[in-house]
Parts: C-alpha cells; sequence; structure tokens
C-alpha cells in the first residue's frame, strides 16, 4: 500500500511539474528580469524536472525562513528529490546539517539548527528512506555561509544542507 502511495505521490508531483512548463535546458541566468536556475535536462519525468544525482548534489542546500523550521513547498520537491535518489541508491547515507543566522543566542541557534535537520529527516522517512541511512548534525550560527549582517545574508545562512 505504502509503495502505491509513493508511486501515486510521484507521479502527481511529475504531471504537476510537467504542467508548470518552463523552457527546458535554460541555465542560471535572467529570463524576464528574473534569475532562474533550471535542473531539466529535458528528458522529461519527475527525476530530470528536479535534476540527476549530480545536479542533487549541486542542488544541496534547504532554505528556511526565519525562526522556522518548517519546510516550504519548493524546498519540499528538494528534499523528495534527494530521498528519491537515497531509495534509488540503497548503500548510500547522507549528513543533514542544520544551520541557523547569527540571531539568537548560541544554544537556541543550536536547537533551531536541529529542529531543521530533523524536519528534513521527517520528509525523507515519509518517503521511505530509513532512519539509519541519515544523521543529523546541528552547527547553529558557527558556520555561516554569508558573513554580511543583512537579510539576504542570514537567508543563506538558514538552511540545511544534505551531504553524501
Amino acid at each position: 500500500m505504502r509503495n502505491k502511495t509513493s508511486l501515486a505521490i510521484v507521479i502527481l508531483l511529475a504531471l504537476t511539474l510537467a504542467a508548470c512548463g518552463g523552457k527546458k535546458g535554460v541555465k542560471d541566468g535572467e529570463e524576464d528580469g528574473v534569475s532562474t536556475t533550471a535542473l531539466d535536462d529535458g528528458s522529461g519525468g519527475l527525476g530530470s524536472e528536479l535534476g540527476a544525482a549530480g545536479d542533487l548534489a549541486a542542488n544541496n542546500k534547504v532554505y528556511f525562513e526565519y525562526d522556522s523550521a518548517a519546510v516550504t513547498d519548493d524546498s519540499r520537491v528538494l528534499v523528495e528529490a534527494h530521498a528519491q535518489n537515497l531509495l534509488d541508491n540503497p548503500g548510500v547515507t547522507v549528513v543533514l546539517e542544520g544551520h541557523a543566522d547569527e540571531r539568537g543566542t548560541r544554544e537556541y541557534n543550536l536547537a533551531l539548527g536541529e529542529r531543521r535537520a530533523l524536519a528534513v529527516a521527517e520528509i525523507m522517512v515519509a518517503y521511505g528512506v530509513t532512519r539509519d541511512r541519515m544523521q543529523t548534525i546541528s552547527y547553529g550560527e558557527e558556520r555561516p555561509e554569508s558573513l554580511e549582517h543583512n537579510e539576504s545574508s542570514w537567508a543563506l545562512n538558514r538552511r540545511v544542507v544534505i551531504l553524501r
């Protein structure tokens, strides 16, 4: 039953992504004044919409809103692609590194980073990945992606990094 439900979700996501259309093969750059990054290799299907394993290695960051551990709908698609990759590669394990921006106490940010990593892990578990294939760790504010002190930098620091 679980496999049928998972398959139905994958098919539904594939149809939804296919219906969204978009230009295939668009690389990082600007389109109509909006910065774009496309992972589609043009072959169709959910996997190509989300990228091949190499693309997943390059697209391994799940970003969060301020003071939140909730995974957004857009980020959920990326997490599910990583989960599918794990299901397709049974010998692979991942480390989920939780991070926070510099605001808040060190202790609070460590706990927030842990909640973020666990939120990503829960989605993967719901998708069928076993917990023993994932390790979570929180760095809180200790390993920022950006060292500036403004909203755009803080947004980059609020993340979970999925490492193989």
